[in-house]
Formats: structure tokens, sequence, C-alpha cells
């Protein structure tokens, strides 16, 4: 009698065991209500992320609707709509581009202008060549986020 309770009580705690695995893949991609993280120091991203509400993504710029490095996004913080640029992300890169342990954002304003004076983790080098390209004469000048940062992998 106590070897089948003890044997009764090794197949509950074994099939609670199997019971802890996702069916669905994890998504390494920025697409949409992708949540991020803010890594400048603008107040409305410290406000957010104190509060553990981070900002979601609403839109990607650009043609795939799937956000590389380097991208404008469009984000939901503390209900208000803002731009950024995605400066680090999770999924796969392409060689020479690091991975990194979450989604990260920095806070620009219309005229690219970043919303922060800090940018407090590492951004990647090539970030420099990928925001010159998109910066042009008459729009958006995306070379001040390279000014703030104050590290580079």
């Amino acid at each position: 009698m106590f070897s089948s309770k003890l044997l009764q009580k090794n197949i509950i705690n074994t099939k609670t065991v199997n019971c802890n695995f996702h069916l669905t893949s994890q998504i390494n991609e920025i697409q949409k209500l992708t949540r991020l993280r803010v890594v400048d120091n603008s107040e409305i991203g410290k406000q957010a992320m104190a509060e553990g509400k981070p900002p979601r993504c609403i839109h990607v710029y650009n043609k795939t609707g799937v956000g590389k490095i380097g991208d404008q996004v469009l984000v939901a913080i503390k209900g208000e709509k803002k731009k950024g640029i995605l400066v680090g992300l999770k999924q796969n890169q392409n060689p020479k581009v690091p991975k990194f342990d979450s989604n990260n954002l920095v806070l620009i304003d219309d005229n690219g202008t970043p919303l922060g004076t800090r940018i407090h983790v590492p951004i990647p080098t090539i970030l420099r060549s990928i925001l010159k390209a998109k910066t042009h004469a008459k729009g958006a000048d995306y070379t001040k986020l390279l000014g703030i940062a104050s590290k580079f992998v």
C-alpha cells in the first residue's frame, strides 16, 4: 500500500513537469504590438519603464513591416504616440551586428532629434552607416542620435 501511494505521487509529479513547455515558437522580430525597451534618458521613457508598462510598436516604417536595426517605428507609450529608432534587437542579425538581450529603442521627435540627452546601453557601430544613409539634406537628421551615444559595440 505504501509503495502504491508513492508510485501515484511520482506519476502526478511527472505529469506536472511535462506540462511546462510551449507549443508556439518565440517571435524574434519587431512587428506590431511588440514590447520594446527605452534606452535613453527621456522623461516619458523613464516613467513608462519605471511603471512596468513598456512601449509597444504600432507601425514599422518600411516595406516589409518587420523592423530591423536602424528602422524607424511608431510606438504607443503612456497613451501617446511617439516615433523611435531601433538600436538593438533580439533577433538573429547579419554578421558583424551584435545580438542583444532586449529590443532597444531610442525615442525621437518628428525632425529626428532624440528626446533624451544620453543613451545608456552600447549601440552597434554598423548603426553609423545605416543612419547616415537614411539622413537626407532636407529631411530628418538621425546623426544626432550617434552624438549622444556613449558606447559602441
